[in-house]
């Protein structure tokens, strides 16, 4: 196929991409199971962090998120880590 006519299939295939529902696109593009050595690494980050428990751990909007994280002092957290480091990037007391 020439260049000109792959081209022109290109631009016309991703032309109708600004008018998907943006829920079509978020829930495509980000969200995915975790892995086992995913995991692995969220726990080693967690237990050096001084969580001692936590439930669920998704990947969501392009970073891990867990829920019911108990701290050191015993509060519960919501937790967001790095998808590039597992480092923690942001950390809510649980209401």
């Amino acid at each position: 196929m020439p260049f000109d006519q792959t081209r022109r299939i290109l631009v016309t295939a991703f032309a109708g991409a600004p008018f998907l529902p943006a829920s079509f696109i978020s829930a495509h593009a980000a969200d995915r199971p975790v892995t086992p050595e995913e995991m692995r690494q969220i726990a080693d980050t967690l237990q050096r962090e001084g969580f001692t428990r936590w439930g669920k751990v998704a990947f969501d909007d392009g970073r891990f998120e867990v829920d019911d994280a108990v701290g050191a002092d015993g509060q519960k957290y919501e937790l967001k880590l790095s998808n590039l480091d597992f480092s923690i990037i942001a950390r809510k007391l649980d209401d």
